[in-house]
């Protein structure tokens, strides 16, 4: 029986859950309960999946300290999967500290994988580079190695690295084929999508064009002044004005420079700066202080001059004005982006990755689902949300998925 059990186990690592199910199905000892867990969270049934992972790890006996952990990698693994952020860490790490101490470190490589994907999905990428660096240089096979390289990737895109994920990717890729399983090599090309794909919007001189992440790393070492509609920011190479804490500042700066090198009436800049329907002299004041005040913010990269009908940005060592504008912009724009990589993430989830309360997006969610834009499924805590996928940021599955029909 234990050929069983070891043709199993060869059968999930090739990527052949059917084939994995063929020889265990029918058995409940606590080793087949755990690789029908895995073949599960394979073939994307993920609520069975966790539940035979449990069985299994209070089947194994107290001296199977090793089993027991990778039970706990693996449904770790599935809450990743189905975006459980809340899923404590500390059970993860005890797992992967007891996999390191018997020697199993494949599987505790694993587990640091998982959690630096983790802390990715967070955005946390400083965090998940570090986490990653903790592991060593322990060879791999070419399954993980496909994990890791594109952890490594996904780092290198959110720190705007586009040399090093495309490195990263091409590694990735070679280790898919050597691995021989379809849907890695499916998440590698689903990954390499995103630094082909437009990922911004450059307005300037009152025109627009897309660009690539490439093309936004580019702008960090140019002469011009840029204003950063992701970080509400204004920047000219090392120079960073930030004003995310000041919205009317940054509104300002820009529609000023999305104007340049004309100028804006005082009539739009308070129109679209304090979003004001009847204008009278107090906003006509309220706008002379705040102009002062960006003035003032702005003395390093740009000075703002007045006009006969309003006001004008003048850059200062610059012949250029960019604004870095989200692909799309609307209201609830940051919440559509998460989503957009096509799997079903819970309001809580959404709410720890974006660092809001769970009630502002769930008025959000709701919203969207009015006009069409995101749907839920489950009830409850059980209740999930999804958008249709668009091209965005990558998704790295760790599991492997079900083969897609061709």
């Amino acid at each position: 029986m234990e050929s069983l059990i070891t043709a199993a186990a060869r059968a999930l690592a090739a990527g052949d859950p059917l084939g994995a199910l063929n020889r265990v199905a029918l058995r409940n000892d606590a080793p087949s309960l755990a690789l029908r867990g895995i073949a599960m969270a394979q073939l994307g049934d993920l609520a069975k999946a966790k539940s035979l992972l449990r069985s299994a790890a209070r089947a194994f006996g107290p001296r199977e300290a090793v089993a027991r952990a990778r039970c706990v990698v693996a449904e770790a693994e599935i809450a990743l999967v189905s975006r459980d952020l809340n899923w404590p860490e500390k059970t993860l790490a005890a797992a992967r500290a007891t996999l390191e101490r018997h020697g199993d470190l494949a599987n505790a490589m694993h587990a640091g994988h998982i959690e630096a994907r983790r802390l990715l999905l967070l955005g946390r990428a400083d965090e998940a580079g570090r986490t990653l660096g903790d592991l060593g240089p322990f060879p791999l096979a070419p399954a993980s190695q496909v994990a890791r390289e594109l952890v490594v990737a996904g780092i290198a895109i959110r720190q705007l690295r586009t040399k090093d994920a495309r490195a990263a990717l091409g590694r990735a890729a070679r280790a898919a084929r050597l691995a021989g399983i379809a849907a890695l090599t499916a998440e590698v090309e689903r990954t390499s999508l995103v630094l082909d794909t437009p990922a911004a919007r450059l307005i300037t001189r009152g025109e627009e064009r897309p660009l690539l992440l490439e093309q936004i790393e580019d702008l960090a070492t140019s002469a011009a002044l840029v204003v950063d509609t992701f970080h509400h920011s204004v920047r000219r190479q090392d120079i960073i004005v930030p004003l995310g804490t000041r919205p009317v500042l940054f509104a300002l700066a820009r529609i000023l420079a999305q104007a340049w090198p004309a100028d804006v009436s005082r009539e739009a800049l308070i129109t679209a700066a304090f979003q004001a329907r009847h204008l009278d002299e107090s906003h006509r004041a309220r706008l002379r202080v705040e102009i002062g005040r960006l003035r003032a913010k702005l003395r390093p990269l740009a000075d703002v001059t007045a006009t006969k009908q309003g006001f004008a940005l003048t850059p200062r060592k610059s012949r250029q004005v960019l604004v870095l504008a989200r692909p799309v912009e609307e209201k609830h724009a940051a919440i559509l982006a998460i989503l957009s990589d096509g799997e079903p993430w819970s309001s809580s989830a959404l709410a720890l990755a974006l660092g809001a309360s769970a009630r502002t997006v769930q008025r959000a969610l709701d919203e969207l689902a009015r006009s069409n834009k995101v749907q839920s499924f489950g009830h409850g805590r059980a209740r999930r949300w999804m958008t249709p996928p668009i091209p965005g940021f990558p998704t790295t599955l760790l599991l492997p998925g079900p083969l897609l029909k061709t």
